[in-house]
């Protein structure tokens, strides 16, 4: 009886999100044409841009209209004329662009920019839960934005989509980082990152198993280093293991093995993520100060607190530092190094759910069919849809489903 009355108040809710089209974009137009605006980043050192000119082309194929603001896609060599040469307008008043129906960016928005928001538009962004402020989240909810943070979609297979595609070039270009360093022109002692014949292979530790540390493993082997992974996890020890095969050595974090691994090798990355909260700090400052001269540490966790005692916060201008004769590189955003290729792994994610919400008409009728989409929703009309931002702010916070089912 239960799983019947269930299966009723799906079905009323799924036909509540079905509406018309003018009550689900508010914008008067037919059904499949959308209002995209693309604004250029503020945040410091983003040079990602959510849609390539390719991806641009095909919206405006499919009958939607994309504002771009002059120069957003400076940061990864994307110049106003290839967008222009695929169908976008180039817009050189801000307050144009964020007039779209759909704001589609990177960086969370500032106060500044959400001052610019209507009622009841669509955002598309990073929420960055790390570093959220209340009051932006107030501001978004005073206007009644309906906001989707990319970081919590996921895919047919219920993969983390957009944290899995950034980690995957996070994890490869750390090795790239590394062997830099590694090279005396920028400091290091002078090795060339991988093996040679006749030449001990350089040795390179990687802590955590996940998907950066996967793709940064698997870089390395391809290069011929000799790599050494730990992880608190025996799953993604063993999943990583079947991936890579048994060139790479596995281990849990044994404090003596790790030490002993770490304080004998040329590199260390750190990759440890954290579900809640901070990364876990594993290495402390007395092994670090116990490495070989100028070997190097990558700690990719920074941007959660780092699994390092000795790292401090660094940007692209200013990516190391030494301490203890170690060279540090602790830029919270690696991607944005490799913006162009960033862009292109974020655009193939970004265009295609741009196709469903003008093709499914309106945001609300493609977030019902694709629960996966669904739980990146965390604003729809003012109400709080994401619980543990509700629970970290103290504020109200509504079921999804329930809150279309009473608006009947």
């Amino acid at each position: 009886m239960a799983t019947g009355l269930r299966d009723e108040m799906a079905a009323i809710a799924q036909r509540g999100l079905l509406q018309t089209q003018e009550a689900m974009l508010e914008t008067g137009k037919k059904s499949n044409s959308l209002f995209i605006g693309i604004p250029k980043e503020i945040s410091y050192q983003e040079c990602r841009i959510p849609l390539t000119p390719l991806s641009v082309a095909l919206l405006v194929n499919n009958g939607h209209k994309v504002y771009l603001e002059s120069g957003a896609g400076d940061g990864a060599n994307f110049s106003d004329n290839d967008y222009s040469e695929q169908g976008a307008q180039i817009i050189f008043n801000k307050k144009e662009v964020w007039a779209a129906d759909i704001i589609v960016k990177i960086a969370p928005p500032t106060l500044e920019e959400i001052g610019l928001m209507h009622k009841g538009q669509t955002l598309i962004s990073a929420l960055q839960i790390g570093t959220l402020k209340a009051d932006i989240l107030k501001a978004l909810l005073a206007k009644k934005i309906n906001a989707l943070c990319f970081e919590n979609i996921r895919d047919e297979g219920n993969v983390l989509t957009v944290v899995r595609a950034m980690s995957e070039i996070v994890g490869a270009t750390s090795i790239f980082i590394a062997a830099e360093y590694l090279s005396s022109a920028f400091g290091g002692k002078g090795l060339m990152l991988g093996g040679f014949t006749g030449v001990p292979p350089t040795e390179i530790v990687i802590l955590g198993a996940g998907t950066v540390g996967e793709y940064a493993a698997r870089t390395a082997l391809s290069l011929g280093a000799e790599v050494k992974v730990f992880d608190s996890s025996i799953f993604k020890l063993r999943r990583l293991q079947n991936n890579l095969g048994s060139r790479v050595f596995t281990s849990v974090m044994q404090p003596i093995v790790l030490a002993k691994a770490i304080t004998t090798c040329d590199v260390v990355i750190g990759a440890i993520r954290s579900d809640h909260g901070r990364s876990p700090c594993v290495v402390m400052e007395e092994t670090v100060a116990k490495m070989k001269p100028h070997s190097v540490v990558v700690d990719v966790s920074i941007d959660q607190g780092g699994c390092f005692e000795t790292s401090e916060v660094t940007n692209h201008k200013s990516p190391t530092f030494v301490k203890h004769d170690v060279i540090h590189y602790c830029v919270p955003n690696i991607a944005s190094r490799v913006p162009r290729t960033a862009s292109y792994a974020l655009t193939n994610i970004f265009a295609p759910i741009l196709v469903d919400i003008g093709d499914m008409g309106g945001l609300m009728n493609m977030v019902w069919n694709r629960p996966g989409i669904r739980e990146g929703l965390y604003c729809y009309q003012g109400h709080l849809t994401n619980k543990d931002l509700a629970n970290m702010f103290n504020l109200p916070y509504k079921d999804l489903e329930l809150l279309v089912l009473s608006n009947q």
